[in-house]
């Protein structure tokens, strides 16, 4: 029988099989998409057998394999259960993803769909390694290879678009690339080692702690995608292709997640309250704003994009009252907290992995991604619109799915922390409390938006109508992760204690329990209980009253009913005149007028000018104000000095070759300095 460690090491050796068949096979894409796929469906159920014993069981398993670079860099592999978790949820997203991209990636034959094979293989490996190595010098090697990876699936349609997004990606996770070396770095000088196991016993006073935990959280941050630096995210996310969009929402911007808890909470022992109301703050922000730019939206995959902010801003929430517990020797608080950070994490993997799938599906028909010009799809993409439908219900964390059992959390978490903290945070708790209340409302109400625009009334163009369902493997793909949306939020009492082990290692305190039977507490058994199989059981049974009732007291049936368009004063019906996504959130936009740029598309004749504009202007588009004011600024200044400095682009290898020695001269002088 294989041990998890075997099954890790077969995972990742699939993993880079998928990337060099396809490479070898560019000449033959459908081979290369059929195997490339294969090999990642096998890597991920593999990963799946490698964390299922370690959850499961408990324990720390540790190897030390000999590396090129042993001399000052030892090739060391931890796999507890907080990787074990990242391992299980990364290895779910892709298998579903590998098995949506057997289909999906026929539309891009002829457009180096064996490329995406390569990279994508890659990507997945790279995130799979880097969080079981415990070394810090293979963390930052593998952490620039996903960044690259993920940057060429970014800009794989190589138009304008995609080019400018992953650009602006680039840029971004380079320069939170910096931070974290510079928080290593630190953390080398006072251990003298690159091993984590060395760093979590460094030397460090209150300050320097403090300073590596900034440059380490900002530095995650990045990648997390978190308020104020979000801005690749709604750019890079809809440029990918849509399984790729699926797995850098769903699993890479957990990487940040897991940086900010490795460094914050394993490493430095997360030893000062303020680190914890720090994360907490920018995860209330990044909610809240995420959910708002996400509402104003009209590009399905911008939109998603935007919610991913908001979602990482809710983790980020249970993860700051989790710090806050330990630093405050709190251990029903910090397992609480860290419970609702690791839960949401795991549910927001696979429902906005479906949103995308599903988003996908749409655009794969319809060739567009604004809403504007979709409807009526239900009717035409049955089994979408259904998986399509959960995924809205789950991350509106509507009952009883998995978005509402860690939002549950979420907030029991912040109760606890309203009346065990101190004065301050006391103060604190009720204002995050209400800024999540707030990011829920208006999440539900920005799917309302999205799924009424998208598949219910008439098509809103020709292609719309002419949609038609997807090849069976992307329905199957979809399906699985809405049943999966399902099972989390129904079996919570079983997945809880699960979570609650993981939250227990990372705190350094006995586990609690907090599931009896088919419901679950938070820690006290005296507070409320949630029991998620009998509210499914009740959302089931309810809606069937009616109908019974119906059925046993019913007089004569009724008569002929003729099914006609929507009354419109006498006018003839037109798709046109519904709702759309622009007028449905006008309200919210003129409250939140401040926080939007409204780019008008104006192209009026001159006479009609005036009296167009207002028209035009209440259904143009709107735009963050920080992306116009902070991120693009930035971006143009870099590439001014880019162009300014092309001239040391020569084309001579000779040239080349003399930067080359001159860079390694310079590296041994600083080395002998």
């Amino acid at each position: 029988m294989m041990t998890s460690l075997q099954w890790l090491g077969l995972s990742l050796t699939l993993y880079l099989a998928g990337a060099l068949l396809s490479l070898c096979l560019c000449r033959q894409e459908s081979l290369a998409i059929r195997l490339s796929g294969l090999c990642a469906l096998a890597g991920g159920c593999a990963g799946a057998l490698a964390a299922a014993p370690v959850l499961l069981g408990g324990g720390v398993l540790t190897a030390v394999f000999d590396g090129p670079f042993d001399a000052f860099a030892h090739l060391t592999l931890r796999f507890d259960t907080l990787a074990a978790f990242m391992t299980l949820v990364i290895s779910l997203l892709v298998a579903v993803s590998a098995l949506y991209s057997l289909a999906y990636l026929e539309e891009y034959r002829g457009r180096g769909a064996w490329a995406m094979g390569f990279f994508m293989n890659l990507f997945v490996a790279s995130m799979v390694a880097l969080v079981v190595v415990d070394n810090a010098f293979y963390f930052i090697v593998l952490f620039e290879v996903m960044s690259l990876s993920s940057y060429f699936l970014v800009i794989a349609d190589q138009d304008e678009e995609a080019v400018g997004a992953g650009l602006l990606y680039f840029l971004i996770a380079h320069a939170g690339s910096v931070l974290i070396m510079i928080a290593f770095f630190l953390l080398y000088r006072h251990s003298s080692s690159l091993d984590f196991a060395d760093f979590r016993h460094a030397a460090l006073s209150a300050p320097q702690a403090s300073v590596v935990f900034l440059l380490a959280f900002f530095g995650f941050g990045a990648k997390a995608g978190m308020l104020p630096l979000h801005g690749w995210l709604p750019r890079a996310h809809p440029a990918a292709p849509s399984h790729a969009s699926a797995l850098m929402s769903g699993v890479m911007v957990k990487i940040g997640v897991f940086g900010i808890i490795k460094v914050g909470v394993d490493l430095l022992g997360a030893t000062e309250a303020w680190w914890g109301v720090v994360v907490l703050a920018f995860g209330a922000v990044s909610s809240v704003l995420g959910v708002l730019y996400a509402l104003a939206e009209h590009d399905i995959k911008r939109l998603l994009a935007y919610h991913t902010v908001e979602n990482i801003g809710i983790i980020l929430m249970g993860v700051g009252v989790g710090m806050i517990g330990i630093a405050t020797h709190h251990p029903l608080l910090a397992l609480l907290g860290l419970l609702g950070g690791l839960y949401h994490l795991l549910n927001h993997a696979v429902f906005k992995g479906l949103l995308f799938l599903g988003a996908g599906a749409v655009i794969y028909r319809v060739h567009t991604k604004d809403m504007e010009k979709m409807g009526g799809l239900s009717r035409l993409m049955p089994r979408t619109a259904l998986a399509f439908l959960v995924g809205c219900m789950a991350i509106s964390a509507l009952p009883p799915l998995n978005g509402f059992v860690s939002e549950w959390f979420t907030y029991q978490s912040l109760f606890t922390l309203s009346h065990d903290g101190g004065i301050g945070l006391r103060l604190a708790a009720p204002i995050a409390i209400v800024m999540l209340a707030i990011t829920g409302a208006l999440a539900a109400m920005c799917f309302v938006k999205v799924y009424g625009i998208s598949f219910c009334g008439a098509p809103r163009s020709e292609k719309a109508a002419h949609a038609r369902e997807v090849p069976w493997p992307m329905t199957v793909a979809m399906l699985l992760l809405a049943l999966l949306c399902v099972l989390l939020g129904v079996g919570a009492s079983v997945v809880v204690p699960v979570m609650t082990r993981i939250a227990a290692d990372l705190a350094h305190t006995p586990a609690v329990m907090m599931a009896a039977g088919l419901g679950v507490f938070p820690g006290d058994h005296l507070q409320t209980r949630l029991n998620t199989p009998l509210i499914f059981i009740l959302l089931l049974a309810l809606p069937l009253l009616p109908l019974m009732l119906y059925s046993l007291l019913r007089g004569p049936r009724l008569g002929f009913r003729h099914k006609g368009t929507p009354w419109a004063c006498g006018y003839g019906y037109e798709s046109a005149m519904s709702a759309s996504a622009g007028s449905f959130t006008q309200p919210l936009r003129v409250m939140f007028a401040p926080l939007y740029r409204v780019r008008k598309t104006l192209d009026p004749a001159p006479a009609m000018q005036q009296a167009l504009e207002k028209t035009t202007q209440a259904a143009a588009y709107v735009e963050p104000v920080w992306d116009d004011h902070v991120v693009m600024p930035v971006v143009s200044g870099v590439q001014r000095i880019s162009r300014a400095v092309q001239w040391i682009q020569h084309g001579d290898f000779r040239v080349y070759c003399l930067y080359v020695v001159a860079a390694l001269v310079a590296l041994l002088l600083a080395t002998l300095a």
